[in-house]
């Protein structure tokens, strides 16, 4: 059996396979330039475990207190010399990017300090963290102030409205790289360092979090190389590298991570307490593959992009922009296309494929939101997967894939159920 063959047999018709091909043939100089970031960032990771002297005896399970546990403490030695901070909290009892945002957020802020979003409105599910929405146990209920300040109409800092909103309660920063549900661009590293450098000046104690997921390892520099006195992440996105089952970090200025671990567990106890429960060796591989599979998401976006693009759709990042991260955002203006083209991509998927997603109201969203995601880790990201609210523009935000040819079926599904539906004609 050949390969278009093959490709009929998982429901891909010809004119979509030959459409695709065109597409993918115009890519080869952006691929190529993808797969040389990757390079880099494989032995940056690789480095970091050779200095810190990375053993099989790490990979060993801990139970109960988790005292002494030397495979959690030197993955966190890692995860420090990787993205360039003094410490860092990398734990399974970290169970989401939004969990850990959380921690670093209320171990640093105290009653009568001021959050500043100097980069718009957060993603959804911090709004009832921060209390924008109001919810049990936000931030606003333990006397914590928000400010915000929007961006400019074409996606970049105010930086003079920045200025006016600093002040001598603004304790902490909270900087978002990843647009979330939203089609503002996403921030490269190098806007991130000059956003600090500018609210250093203001208030040189300031400290500055950057929200990094979605971003790791799709440049060869992080939040960390430019000022950032906290990154943090969730590693069944993009530092998971696919086989991290759970778990979030937390890197940075020591301090910050002290206070962000006394509040995960105790004050008094922080990071000595929190057993490894024998995911140590998945921890540290998924993060020793994680360039290579970011590598393959990001040639995944780009096929999107170029893809949708072609047939008149608006995309964000567009065909040709430098990439920030992983994600791929893509206004179809109509919800029965959102639904198509998730349903497409949950068919590509190697669990559930034979499952229809629907649009439901998920807990922390202000809209229906439909999601498409046959993962082998629930609701990993880095993992092929759609999802969009259902509301104006109606976009969908497609993301991940462990291997470029898997995002690859992904779009070529979309495209498939997509011209079923009568939505597309293809060119």
């Amino acid at each position: 059996m050949d390969l278009e063959a093959m490709y009929q047999c998982l429901g891909i018709d010809s004119q979509v396979l030959h459409f695709g091909k065109k597409i993918e043939d115009s890519l080869k100089e952006r691929f190529k330039a993808i797969d040389a970031r990757a390079e880099y960032n494989q032995m940056k990771v690789l480095k970091a475990m050779q200095d810190n002297r990375v053993s099989d005896i790490h990979f060993a399970a801990t139970t109960g207190y988790g005292y002494n546990d030397l495979g959690r403490d030197t993955l966190e030695e890692v995860y420090a010399s990787v993205f360039h901070g003094e410490s860092a909290l990398v734990r399974p009892q970290l169970m989401s990017g939004t969990h850990a945002l959380h921690v670093a957020l209320s171990g640093n802020l105290r009653p009568g300090d001021e959050l500043l979003s100097p980069a718009g409105k957060p993603y959804d599910t911090l709004e009832e963290v921060i209390g924008i929405r109001d919810s049990v146990g936000s931030l606003k209920e333990y006397g914590v102030a928000y400010r915000q300040v929007d961006l400019l109409p074409d996606g970049t800092f105010d930086y003079e409205k920045i200025k006016k909103a600093v002040n001598e309660k603004t304790k902490l920063a909270t900087i978002q790289r990843s647009r979330g549900y939203d089609t503002r661009p996403t921030f490269s590293v190098k806007q991130i360092g000059e956003l600090i450098a500018f609210l250093k000046k203001e208030k040189p104690d300031i400290i500055c979090m950057v929200d990094n997921c979605y971003g790791e390892f799709v440049d060869v520099t992080e939040p960390g190389d430019v000022g950032a006195d906290m990154t943090v992440g969730s590693l069944i996105k993009n530092p998971g590298g696919g086989l991290a089952p759970i778990g979030g970090y937390i890197v940075g200025r020591k301090d910050c991570v002290d206070r962000a671990a006394y509040r995960l567990s105790a004050p008094g106890l922080g990071k000595e307490v929190g057993a490894s429960l024998g995911l140590n060796q998945s921890l540290y591989q998924g993060l020793f593959l994680a360039p290579t599979v970011v590598a393959g998401a990001l040639k995944g976006a780009i096929f999107a992009a170029n893809v949708y693009e072609k047939l008149g759709f608006s995309v964000t990042p567009n065909s040709i922009q430098e990439r920030y991260d992983i994600i791929q955002a893509i206004a179809f203006g109509k919800p029965e296309a959102v639904v198509a083209f998730c349903q497409g991509i949950q068919a590509a998927a190697p669990v559930d494929s034979f499952v229809s997603p629907e649009p439901w109201d998920m807990p922390g969203y202000d809209a229906p939101v439909i999601m498409a995601a046959g993962a082998f880790v629930q609701g990993s990201s880095i993992e092929l997967s759609a999802d969009g609210p259902i509301k104006p523009p109606y976009a969908v935000y497609f993301q991940g894939g462990l291997t470029w040819y898997h995002a690859k079926l992904g779009i070529l599904k979309s495209l498939q159920k997509l011209m079923e539906a009568g939505i597309i004609t293809l060119l």
